[in-house]
């Protein structure tokens, strides 16, 4: 079951809308809730955007190759800071804590038959300004919200009309683990 989820997750970029509802919103928080982390620090923090209004304001913080995400029924910022989890020695958990928590929360959305796609390409500084984000905090992604739409978005590059139409090759077992010891990628 797990599984068959993890093998359905694609980061789909033609996006229909998707009714985004309290109860949707607090499942998918509850989901990522539930991620471990370090002493149970849990230093993950979001918000979920889906007024019209500040979807609109949300657009004006993504590049020009992320345009098809003015698309999104829904845009989640996610925030953390250091202070909110463990420094062991030079080991900095936040954001890999909130990376596994973001996991969670896009398989639970592809569960429930939603497109949730993290993005690198919008800029964080504007986040923070249009949604009040407290400047000790690093907005460390945002994930587009929608349905998986039937027809490719114009919005979509020639390149990102070819990965939407067919899954980008994954990395080989050899090219990404060892066994025992390390063994240099093939």
């Amino acid at each position: 079951m797990v599984r068959d989820v993890i093998e359905q997750r694609r980061a789909y970029r033609s996006l229909a809308p998707a009714e985004i509802t309290r109860e949707l919103i607090e499942d998918l928080a509850e989901c990522a809730r539930l991620a471990p982390s370090c002493f149970n620090n849990q230093p993950w923090r979001y918000v979920f955007v889906h007024d019209d209004d500040m979807l609109e304001k949300m657009h004006e913080a993504l590049t020009d190759g992320n345009k098809w995400a003015t698309r999104a029924s829904m845009i989640i910022a996610v925030y953390c800071r250091e202070d909110d989890d463990c420094v062991i020695h030079d080991r900095i958990y936040h954001r890999f804590d909130t990376g596994l928590a973001i996991g969670f929360l896009i398989l639970r959305a592809t569960e429930l038959g939603l497109v949730a796609h993290p993005i690198a390409g919008y800029s964080p500084s504007k986040v923070s300004d249009i949604l009040d984000i407290p400047e000790e905090y690093q907005v460390i992604t945002l994930v587009i919200v929608g349905r998986h739409a039937d027809d490719l978005s114009p919005l979509l590059s020639e390149k990102q009309r070819a990965v939407e139409q067919k899954r980008p090759e994954r990395k080989s077992f050899d090219a990404v683990a060892s066994i025992d010891r390390y063994e240099p990628p093939e």
